[in-house]
């Protein structure tokens, strides 16, 4: 039987499944706004572009200072100024009156939203141990997709009570009474910061390469740069990656403590494993958008008409996920493998039924395709995320899962960049079949980006098989641990932390 959550475990617990939810919730349910927005601030295809894919530019920039200043400096302090400035931005980004105010606020939101998911893996890891860090990381991981699936008939609700004119504004207004709930419940039961770890070097060099890195990785596809500019973008990627590697060599090399923890850059199930979520996550999330640009814009659908459409993903997801870890402890990794796979068909089906359907019957033989495509995502999702982060050492907690995230969103970037491009592209013959066409080619894409994780998936279980996890840190004496006090807000003794036993491995249970 699975271990039980103690009371202040749960409400730690209850924070960042809140925090996530509040701040992934956001980029999902905008997708069903786009078009009320673009024709709200009369914003050109490039406003949208940097509305909807700068936020993920910033979140993406700031996951892995905010990790590493929460390994070094402690999560609670980050964990609710990132929440307050996500909170405070949504309130602009609902009132901006020109689109680069709103370009802008979102982008300031992506920095406050990436600034607290970075806190909550590492306080996650630092709370729970073994089966319940599991579990824990299971079910963050299951609200973050739950709010991706969920976001576009949350978002058509809204449009369709409050109108289009104003129902846009009030998707990010929902952002700010759960913002502050959330901020009130993390000031009350987050533990406060522990004590470090050994190493308190930040490794500024390491940060600002790789938020360089980041930056030139992401922005040629959210502000397309042309073909001698995608060049320069390719060599200084180059350039920036060679140094990285460089310094972060010199710096283990110098007796300090790198950005990159030794382990993760040994760990090929750590490397493989991130692949197949960075293909999951950005392939779903463009997906998901190109979907209701889709039955808007070509099918002439209302914001909820097309919420409707969408609305199988999420009941699916939510039903695959809590049954996935029982299907893992049979199954092991494959469990991952074939989730992928089932995606890859519900993506290329899509396509196919939408260049041959009557468009009488389209939306019921697409809300069927999501459902199995909300399936693929809760076999995946929770699964693959627990798999990564087994091989990411305690005291890299912050950092593992940052890098984890940082590179979904970069993928989600520039999937949602490339996609709703090729789909815009496809439609200039300005009738339903150029829509469906569009619709096809980029349903295809994402179909292929899927199967090709179906492939890094296999080496992933494999190298999960030959590699062993990362050990414990060894304290000076053996102490037993100290709980958190009731209440939540006290101590825990970093000396009492033990690695995650993972799901469906020999060393350890799986969480059920």
């Amino acid at each position: 039987m699975a271990e039980r959550f103690d009371p202040a475990g749960r409400r730690v617990l209850a924070v960042c499944i809140a925090a996530g939810f509040t701040t992934l919730l956001d980029q999902s349910v905008l997708n069903t706004s786009v078009p009320a927005l673009r024709d709200s601030l009369h914003a050109q295809s490039a406003q949208i572009q940097w509305v909807v894919a700068g936020f993920s530019l910033a979140f993406g920039l700031a996951l892995v200072p905010g990790g590493r200043l929460g390994d070094v400096r402690g999560r609670r302090t980050l964990f609710i100024t990132g929440l307050a400035v996500f909170t405070g931005f949504s309130l602009l980004s609902a009132t901006a009156t020109h689109p680069w105010t709103l370009v802008a606020a979102r982008l300031l939101q992506g920095a406050g939203a990436g600034l607290v998911n970075s806190q909550m893996i590492g306080t996650i890891q630092d709370v729970f141990t073994g089966q319940q860090r599991a579990r824990a990381l299971g079910l963050y991981a299951v609200t973050g997709g739950l709010a991706t699936a969920l976001g576009p008939p949350v978002g058509g609700l809204v449009l369709a009570l409050a109108g289009a004119q104003d129902g846009w504004r009030l998707t990010f207004l929902l952002n700010v009474p759960f913002g502050l709930l959330t901020l009130f419940l993390a000031a009350r039961f987050l533990p406060p910061p522990r004590s470090s770890t050994g190493h308190p070097d930040l490794d500024p060099v390491g940060l600002v390469l790789v938020a360089a890195l980041t930056l030139v990785v992401m922005v040629p596809f959210v502000q397309p740069p042309g073909a001698v500019g995608a060049v320069g973008y390719l060599a200084a990627a180059g350039v920036l990656a060679a140094l990285f590697v460089h310094w972060q060599r010199r710096y283990a090399r110098a007796g300090r403590h790198p950005l990159v923890h030794p382990a993760l850059a040994r760990s090929r199930p750590f490397a493989l494993g991130t692949v197949v979520a960075m293909a999951q996550f950005g392939s779903s999330i463009a997906a998901g958008l190109v979907l209701i640009m889709f039955l808007q814009d070509g099918l002439g659908m209302s914001p909820m008409g097309a919420a409707v459409v969408s609305l199988p993903a999420a009941l699916a997801m939510g039903l695959s996920s809590a049954l996935a870890w029982r299907v893992v402890r049979r199954f092991g990794r494959h469990t991952v493998t074939a989730g992928m796979a089932l995606s890859a068909v519900a993506l290329l089906a899509g396509g196919l039924v939408a260049l041959r359907a009557p468009a009488a019957v389209l939306p019921v033989v697409l809300a069927l395709i999501q459902f199995c495509g909300g399936i693929a995502i809760g076999l995946v999702n929770a699964p693959n995320q627990a798999a990564v982060l087994r091989h990411a050492p305690a005291e890299a907690a912050g950092v593992g899962g940052a890098i984890l995230q940082m590179s979904q969103r970069i993928a989600a970037a520039v999937g949602v960049s490339a996609l709703s491009g090729v789909y815009l592209r496809g439609t200039s013959a300005g009738d339903g079949s150029g829509h469906r066409t569009a619709y096809f080619y980029a349903s295809a894409t994402c179909a292929a980006i899927a199967a090709a994780a179906v492939v890094v998936s296999v080496f992933a279980a494999r190298a999960a098989e030959a590699s062993p996890l990362p050990a414990a840190p060894v304290p000076a004496a053996p102490r037993p641990p100290v709980p958190l006090p009731v209440d939540g807000r006290g101590p825990r003794d970093p000396a009492a932390r033990v690695p995650a036993a993972g799901p469906g491995r020999p060393d350890g249970p799986a969480p059920g």
